[in-house]
């Protein structure tokens, strides 16, 4: 028996009613990380950002807790927030027939209100979309009965470090934003995920980071093995561009996560990247079959940004990885199309776990599909 598997096939990269699919099934079905919690720091700031097919609006309230809605005026249909953050005193205000609504979504007003006593305030308020905030993030769902959080999300992180309070150790919701980078991919969102998920590629485009982590050029990504993390070489001394000193070790981390890389995918769109004195932690946007953003953060202890410390070569080494598969994925979007990637491509083994994420895809999209023996565990 070949051990080669096949891929998904290449329409599936490019196909609009397959990306359409896959915004109502996945990307409203699942739990979405959508912004970072200091991103609202306060009541009345606020982000939109675009969750599948809709514009999602992120806010905090008077007490302090954060709250989404669609971004929908429920008067006409207008969009309620047309930039992409912002923040208000006491209301959010529709621009076309001013129904303004309080930070909890209840309808606080219109013109001429008085004089409409068929308009119920209490039926006409934003609607709610579920919510919780975990490991820094505001997640949402869109989903009427969305999965358990701590069975998908929790349970992913999970399986892939052993369990969670390996990832608590890191403290991630104290840290502050060092740096964030929007990247604009000319790329399907799967092969994004795909290129995360493997290494196999390490040793051909990634020089800094397997000159960090000489594990990788072996092909074999850190996120194989339950709780394994790439060990950092004998002569490097940080999680930096050039190997040198980084930031002062996180002090709640043990000896055995020190001068090591743990990885994870959470699906449908975060990858969480766990490095001795930073947390590095990707969010995509799907936009468009060949369009996906990405929002970058560096999460670093909260003293390193009081004390205006340096930390632009810990942030030149993942931009640089970044970069360098972005540019790689942006090169198989070309090859999507064309007619020799018509039927998809092959796996080799190092990619293998590449086909569990295949199946949970085709399997959100309700397509039968069966797992080969022994291949059951997601990457």
């Amino acid at each position: 028996m070949s051990s080669l598997r096949p891929t998904l096939p290449g329409s599936a990269y490019t196909d609009p009613s397959t990306f359409d699919s896959e915004r109502e099934r996945i990307f409203e079905a699942n739990w979405f990380c959508a912004v970072a919690s200091t991103d609202i720091p306060k009541a009345g700031t606020f982000r939109t950002v675009t969750v599948g097919r809709e514009s999602v609006l992120i806010t905090r309230s008077r007490t302090g807790e954060a709250r989404a809605f669609l971004n929908v005026c429920r008067h006409r249909g207008a969009m309620l927030c047309t930039e992409p953050a912002g923040e208000v005193r006491r209301t959010f205000r529709c621009p076309y027939h001013a129904w303004s609504y309080d930070l909890d979504g209840n309808l606080a007003g219109a013109p001429h209100l008085p004089q409409m006593p068929d308009v119920n305030r209490a039926e006409l308020g934003l609607h709610t979309v579920h919510l919780r905030e975990w490991v820094g993030y505001v997640w949402v769902c869109l989903a009427e009965d969305p999965p358990s959080f701590e069975d998908s999300v929790m349970a992913s992180v999970a399986a892939r470090l052993g369990d969670l309070s390996a990832v608590d150790r890191y403290g991630i919701d104290g840290l502050a934003l060092g740096q964030r980078i929007t990247y604009d991919v000319a790329a399907n969102w799967k092969l994004v995920i795909e290129n995360f998920m493997e290494c196999y590629h390490c040793a051909t485009i990634h020089p800094e980071l397997t000159g960090v982590l000489p594990e990788f050029a072996q092909g074999w990504a850190a996120q194989v093995g339950v709780g394994h993390g790439a060990l950092m070489g004998d002569k490097v001394d940080g999680f930096t561009v050039d190997g040198s000193e980084g930031l002062g070790r996180l002090p709640g981390i043990d000896d055995e996560q020190d001068r090591r890389y743990f990885a994870a995918t959470v699906l449908p769109q975060v990858f969480l990247n766990l490095v001795p004195d930073h947390v590095i932690v990707h969010r995509m946007f799907p936009m468009a079959p060949d369009r996906t953003v990405v929002e970058c953060d560096w999460l670093v202890e909260p003293s390193v940004v009081g004390a205006g410390t340096d930390i632009s070569r810990s942030v030149e080494l993942f931009d640089r990885v970044n970069r360098q598969d972005f540019d790689a994925c942006e090169r198989c979007q070309h090859g999507m199309s064309s007619r020799s990637y018509r039927s998809g491509g092959v796996l080799v083994p190092t990619e293998h776990h590449i086909e569990s994420f295949h199946t949970w895809v085709r399997t959100q999209l309700g397509e039968f599909v069966s797992v080969p023996s022994g291949e059951e565990g997601a990457a």
